[in-house]
């Protein structure tokens, strides 16, 4: 079985430096588990210490039915990809990807055997006698992953091993993955920075932010009902819309919008959120009730299928903690308008048929079932 358990594993670095803060978490035997966050937020520290690669400051790790906090990393019964390859230059495709079992003594006709199903499953039969420096990216990648597959271990653990791919690739390696978790059925911990590959790929995702984990659920969830701010403005891209609001005789108003609310919340101050694919063009099909807000757009994004509109609304942009945890989430990923600016902007997501130019007065719609809320102190949802 190869089930992983963390509990209440922390790391810790001279100078009182927290790595990684007390996370508990548990990865289903056949489970693949992406860790996703900012640059600095532990996920490869994490990863690192599942693999044996760091030791650990407290707590405990489970593989299987084992207790590994102690053993070394070639006792964890783990095969570990990491981002830069890490192959062998010397070696043909075929020697790399025999090299594990070359160490265990595999009688000949067994290696044979697997090196030559895992090279056929990866699509590397051709490739065999080349070495790694004849080899593409995305070649070398999958005689990294290859590597790890012929030894059959209870668990895979890969630290971004698309990002050094060009995008086209990474897409299209991505799609691989998947492919391969379906047949190997194999517990899997995955680690990347992107919230896309972490949305297509994990069954389910742990968001972790300053060494812990704010929310682990389904990408499905996450999306839909984040604990908190920062998973909030992390899932999601373009990211959700943040503007201060206020909830007030079971009314919600914020960006100049007056929305009756559906459950009941006390009077207070509040962070709404709106996701890109919750603004639509207000046109002839649109209900008559629905909240609408005049724009004048700012910048007109075209991607084909689809186009992002921006464009500033009646708001003043977060601050304090509100602030740094939003703009902690988005920094790796969609740029901020004019940092500067003291107005908010919202981002919506259009049909890309529709053809718009920045300076365009438009007018738009909210969806009011799907405004998120949050509380300004501590960023938790409401509601």
């Amino acid at each position: 079985m190869g089930a992983i358990r963390l509990d209440r594993l922390s790391k810790l670095y001279p100078g009182g430096v927290v790595a990684v803060d007390d996370v508990e978490l548990t990865i289903a035997d056949g489970e693949f588990m992406v860790l996703v966050g900012p640059s600095g937020c532990g996920k490869s520290t994490l990863l690192r210490m599942i693999a044996g690669l760091e030791g650990v400051s407290g707590g405990t790790i489970h593989i299987g039915d084992r207790d590994v906090t102690e053993l070394a990393p070639r006792s964890r019964d783990i095969a570990m990809v990491f981002q830069n390859y890490a192959l062998y230059p010397n070696m043909r495709v075929w020697d790399n990807l025999a090299f594990a079992l070359k160490l265990r003594r595999t009688p000949k006709p067994a290696m044979r055997e697997k090196v030559g199903a895992v090279a056929g499953a990866l699509g590397l039969a051709e490739l065999t006698e080349r070495k790694p420096g004849a080899l593409s990216g995305g070649q070398r990648q999958r005689v990294a992953i290859g590597r790890a597959m012929v030894r059959e271990p209870q668990a895979y653990l890969m630290d971004e091993p698309l990002s050094n791919l060009d995008a086209k690739l990474r897409v299209g390696m991505r799609a691989e993955l998947a492919r391969l978790h379906d047949r190997l059925g194999v517990t899997t911990v995955y680690v990347t920075h992107d919230q896309i590959e972490a949305m297509t790929l994990g069954d389910r995702v742990a968001v972790m932010r300053d060494g812990r984990v704010q929310q682990c659920d389904t990408p499905e969830r996450l999306f839909d009902q984040p604990a908190n701010l920062f998973v909030a403005a992390f899932m999601g891209s373009p990211a959700m819309n943040l503007v201060p609001g206020e909830v007030a005789g079971g009314r919600l108003r914020f960006a100049g919008l007056d929305i009756p609310l559906s459950r009941p919340l006390v009077d207070r101050a509040v962070i709404a959120g709106v996701r890109p694919t919750d603004v639509a063009l207000a046109g002839p099909d649109a209900a008559p009730g629905l909240p609408r807000l005049a724009a004048t757009l700012e910048v007109v994004e075209r991607l084909g299928a689809e186009s992002h509109v921006i464009f500033e609304v009646d708001a003043p942009r977060l601050s304090g903690e509100a602030a740094l945890a939003a703009d902690e989430a988005i920094a790796e990923g969609d740029a901020t308008l004019l940092a500067g600016a003291r107005r908010a902007r919202f981002t919506a997501r259009i049909d890309g048929r529709r053809r718009l130019a920045a300076g365009e007065r438009v007018e738009l719609t909210v969806d009011p079932d799907a405004v998120h809320l949050f509380d300004p102190e501590s960023g938790a949802r409401l509601g």
